[in-house]
Formats: C-alpha cells, sequence, structure tokens
C-alpha cells in the first residue's frame, strides 16, 4: 500500500500558475494572446508572461475612468482601510511573494523577505496619508477682502505609471500606492523583466475590498505599452518612473499633447522612507473663494 502510494505521488504533474492581467477587475489574458518566457538572472525559466498589447492599454484606461468617480468620491477614510486591507492580505501571503520576489531579483530568502515586508509596510504607511495629506497641502488663505478663501487638493485623474524595472516589488508599491491613496486610479505597466510579483500583486488587490478599475496591471514590453497611453487622451498624467532616458523624452514629448502632468524618471532608494512627493505629484489645487458677510449693524464680519 505503502509503495503504490509513493508511486501515485512521485507520478503527479506539477501544477503551474497561469499569470494574467489584472484590468478592472478580472483576470483577462493579453487580447493578442501572445505571452514571452520570464527567467530569473540565471536563465532558468520561472513562467510565461501575457504579452500586452494596445487594444489591452485602451481597456485599461476605460476601466480606470469608469472606476474614478467612485474611487474619487469616496471618503479619505475609507481608502485608508481598504489600503490597510491590502497589506492584510499581503501579510498572509508572504511566503509566495518572498519567493517571487527572490526569483526576480536574485536574493536571498532573508533578503527578498525583508523587501516584502518593507513593501507590506509602505501599504500601511500610505494608508495613515489619506486622511491627512489634505491637512498639509490644503488650507485656509489669508486676503485682503471679506471672504473666506480655501485651497483643497483634489485628484488628477487617471494615472499611468510605468514601474521601476529593478525594483520589482517594493519599488512597484512606492510608486502605485501614493497614487490611489489620494483618489486617482492607475494603469501600471510592470517591471518587463520581472512582472511576475506586480501580476500576483493583481490578485491580492482583487481581494481586498479595492473597487474594479482603481488598479489595472499590464505586462509585456514597456515602451510597446506605454507609446499609446503617452498619447491617449485620457490619461491625465504619467509617471516614468521605469523608463530609460530615451523612453522618457518620446513618452514625455507625446504627453504633451494633451497637457499630462509628468513626473521624470530620477534615482530613488526605494527602502528608504518615503516624503510626501509622490502624493502631491499627482494632486491638483481646487480654491474656493465665498463672502463672508455681515453681522449686525456694525458691519462686523465673521
Amino acid at each position: 500500500m505503502s509503495e503504490k502510494t509513493d508511486k501515485t505521488e512521485q507520478q503527479r504533474l506539477s501544477v503551474f500558475k497561469t499569470y494574467k492581467l489584472y484590468v478592472g477587475g478580472k483576470f483577462p489574458r493579453s487580447e493578442s494572446g501572445r505571452v514571452y518566457e520570464v527567467t530569473d538572472s540565471k536563465g532558468k525559466w520561472l513562467a510565461n508572461a501575457p504579452l500586452s498589447s494596445r487594444k489591452d492599454a485602451r481597456d485599461a484606461v476605460v476601466a480606470a475612468r469608469k472606476a474614478f468617480g467612485g474611487w474619487s468620491g469616496a471618503t479619505a477614510y475609507n481608502r485608508g482601510q481598504i489600503l490597510y486591507r491590502v497589506a492584510e492580505m499581503l501579510e498572509g501571503r508572504k511566503d509566495q511573494f518572498v519567493r517571487e520576489v527572490a526569483d526576480a531579483e536574485s536574493l536571498s530568502k532573508s533578503k527578498a523577505a525583508a523587501v516584502v515586508d518593507a513593501a507590506i509596510d509602505r501599504w500601511v504607511w500610505y494608508a495613515g496619508w489619506t486622511d491627512k495629506i489634505a491637512q498639509v497641502v490644503g488650507g485656509g488663505n489669508p486676503v485682503a477682502g471679506p471672504f473666506f478663501n480655501l485651497s483643497t487638493p483634489e485628484p488628477t485623474g487617471v494615472v499611468t505609471v510605468l514601474a521601476p524595472q529593478e525594483s520589482s516589488f517594493l519599488g512597484l508599491v512606492s510608486v502605485i500606492a501614493p497614487v490611489i491613496a489620494t483618489g486617482n486610479t492607475v494603469i501600471v505597466i510592470a517591471s518587463e523583466k520581472s512582472p511576475l510579483p506586480a501580476l500576483s500583486l493583481g490578485e491580492v488587490l482583487a481581494t481586498s475590498d479595492l473597487p474594479g478599475g482603481v488598479v489595472n496591471v499590464l505586462s509585456g514590453r514597456t515602451a510597446e505599452i506605454a507609446a499609446p497611453l503617452a498619447a491617449h487622451q485620457d490619461v491625465n498624467a504619467i509617471d516614468l518612473a521605469g523608463a530609460d532616458d530615451v523612453l522618457a523624452k518620446d513618452l514625455e514629448i507625446a504627453a504633451a499633447d494633451n497637457l499630462k502632468r509628468v513626473v521624470r524618471p530620477q534615482a530613488v532608494d526605494y527602502s528608504r522612507t518615503p516624503g510626501i512627493e509622490r502624493l502631491t505629484a499627482f494632486l491638483e489645487t481646487k480654491t474656493v473663494w465665498h463672502p463672508t458677510g455681515a453681522l449686525g449693524a456694525s458691519g462686523s464680519s465673521y
């Protein structure tokens, strides 16, 4: 009986993970049907990742725009709760992400675990900012006249993010979380050579109370996907974190057509505690004037 059981176990086939895109809260394959091989630093095959097309990029913009009204209209407290829920779900799947990050970035298990812990903490950090950033960058303005003059931050809209190429998970989280924390929706192009942690993150987001379409994850050739997104008239901003100098220049030119807000690539140590620069990068400021009126016959105002 024991020998028979051992033989059965030896004959069992491995169940390989099928990685898919994350668009509009669903997990489609690329409409082109294309995939590309993802390997580790030694050339060992890890998985086939979807090779996104221009059509996939356009579908992601439609999903992000559809989700924008509800997400930007949610309370800051609610957004913070959802970002914290993402951290909770990641904590429960830590072992999976440690394996994927170790393979993606050629790290030891202990170093990969430290990266995953930092990424989880980064979600918590940004969750705490959702209901505080308005107090930092907004407020009452002194004016010479009987008016209330109030400035408040509002989200820019649909943002395309080119994820860092080398920091496949911590860098990814560091450029996604601040964008959605302030009420924007995002289309993220995963690291071209190491897309698997980003695609797995989509599975976490789908189970974290995050409305479908708030985050859309595409994988494939960065330049091929980014070009139509940079020129898309319904994309309001673009973060070029994962672009090289040549690609960044081309995308910036394309983005100028509808006056997109652009964050240029720069050297960033994602392991350090971030400031609020990426929180404010995709905020607009709305200023409202309102007459104060007068109190009583004396004409005093408030």
